[in-house]
């Protein structure tokens, strides 16, 4: 019996390969992504001479805005008489700020809990607190209103801040000066180093504002005399705005 010879054909790895990829269309992306770092990579120039530097510029702002929180707080057995008295008080204090021009007004948290007995078993009594809130940027008005409002309330605090417009025109000013004071730098740089000039990589500005945590706190409000009550002097204080600039130079040498 005549035996015929077999042929055997072996199909070249690469276009096994080839085929597997076309095939399957999740490994072709990650064959494309990694050509395409491959060739990011190589297309990078090098860097040479890079420099970080900081600069910061800060500047003492007044404040310009005034917020005090007025309060009212009492206690009665009965809940329903209780919330009225605040009720009443709160609405003749909001009648006596909105009377103040240039004022902004809100009503601030109420709150009610219950007082219980000595074996704290049994609820005794109601305690109500509720608050308004003022706020300006004519500290003598303000002061003016404080006489006027400590006759029904209690003060509660005043705090000073800077209002967001005059932290905008304070922050766009020191990133002029930032900018200046890292170019500044970076000329310093270039000259110590032996370098001719030198180009910005990078550049980043930040801002902060640091605004003293200090509240004035009054206590609760006396039994009032009758002659007037004395308007407070209030001196609004400062608050530290600050500007840096971070970046990197790139030195040319000669």
């Amino acid at each position: 019996m005549a035996r015929c010879s077999g042929i055997h054909y072996r199909r070249p790895l690469g276009i096994f390969k080839e085929n597997f990829i076309m095939r399957h269309p999740l490994a072709m992306a990650i064959a494309l992504g990694l050509a395409l770092v491959a060739t990011s990579i190589s297309a990078e120039p090098l860097r040479y001479n890079q420099v970080s530097l900081r600069a910061e510029v800060n500047q003492a702002v007044n404040h310009d805005t005034l917020r005090i929180t007025f309060y009212t707080e009492a206690q009665d057995s009965d809940p329903a008489k209780l919330a009225d008295r605040v009720t009443r008080q709160l609405n003749e204090g909001l009648e006596t700020a909105r009377k103040t021009s240039g004022v902004r007004v809100s009503s601030g948290s109420r709150s009610s809990q219950p007082v219980y007995d000595e074996k704290r078993q049994t609820i005794s009594a109601w305690r109500e607190r509720g608050e308004i809130i003022v706020e300006g940027d004519d500290f003598a008005e303000m002061a003016a209103l404080t006489s006027r409002m400590l006759g029904n309330l209690n003060l509660g605090n005043m705090q000073f801040s800077l209002s967001a417009a005059g932290r905008r025109a304070t922050e766009d000013e020191l990133i002029k000066q930032a900018i200046e004071a890292f170019r500044s730098r970076a000329d310093i740089a270039t000259r110590s180093l032996g370098g001719s000039t030198y180009q910005i990589v990078s550049l980043g500005l930040n801002t902060q504002y640091a605004q003293p945590p200090i509240m004035f706190r009054a206590a609760p409000r006396m039994a009032m005399a009758d002659a007037e009550m004395a308007t407070p002097s209030l001196e609004g204080g400062q608050s530290d705005v600050t500007v840096s600039a971070d970046g990197v130079i790139e030195v040319t040498m000669p």
